[in-house]
């Protein structure tokens, strides 16, 4: 009776394991692993982007930001050299093929985004003329400021011979194909003394196309 006792404490506790496994942020890898990088020899830093833009990798997150027009980047920095590099003025931005630039959203700006069914919650039609009965909203905002807690990315530096990474959310809510042509424009990094080092523009195509040869 016992061992029957604890038979759904312990299903339990293994669910919450694999819900809390698949909350995990990759493991993180120099930024030269990946397809979409860039390196700058001279100043012993790359920086690679990892979109999140099927539905297998997407699993990571609480909200499914894709079908609200979110994209969720990785972004991964490396440095190799024996200095330490700023991101406290940086401007991280999505570029689109036309040249306009995107900041990275905030919480409140991927709520936003919800449409007002998800946020208010449906409504159940009654018949014979009576009022609607109004279904609870869902806990949308909830989830999508946990995964900014967990996954966004936060490191102001990345100190001598690191690694750091993290997740950056876009609205490409209006844009048909969003990575297209696009890229990842990356401005304002500074080294140790202060001084400004030379921008990023990382392709997006990069993926697109690693991803296209790995399909095939």
């Amino acid at each position: 009776m016992k061992v029957l006792r604890t038979l759904p404490l312990l299903l339990l506790c293994l669910v919450i394991a694999a819900w809390a496994k698949d909350r995990t942020p990759p493991p993180v890898e120099p930024a030269t692993s990946f397809p979409a990088v860039e390196v700058h020899d001279s100043e012993k830093l790359a920086i690679a982007v990892d979109p999140y833009d099927t539905k297998e990798k997407e699993k990571l997150f609480r909200v499914d930001y894709l079908s609200h027009g979110v994209m969720p980047v990785r972004l991964i920095i490396t440095n190799n050299g024996d200095t330490p590099v700023s991101l406290r003025d940086a401007r991280i931005l999505f570029e689109t093929p036309s040249g306009d630039r995107i900041q990275a959203a905030e919480p409140e700006d991927v709520e936003r985004l919800m449409t007002l069914k998800e946020r208010q919650g449906g409504k159940l039609p009654m018949p014979n003329g009576l009022p609607p009965i109004h279904l609870p909203a869902k806990d949308s905002n909830k989830k999508i400021e946990a995964d900014f807690d967990d996954f966004e990315y936060g490191a102001l530096v990345v100190e001598p011979h690191t690694t750091r990474a993290g997740f950056l959310f876009y609205d490409v809510s209006q844009l048909a194909d969003p990575l297209k042509d696009a890229s990842l424009y990356i401005y304002k990094l500074r080294n140790a003394k202060g001084g400004e080092l030379f921008y990023f523009e990382i392709p997006f195509n990069k993926y697109l196309q690693s991803r296209s040869s790995q399909m095939k």
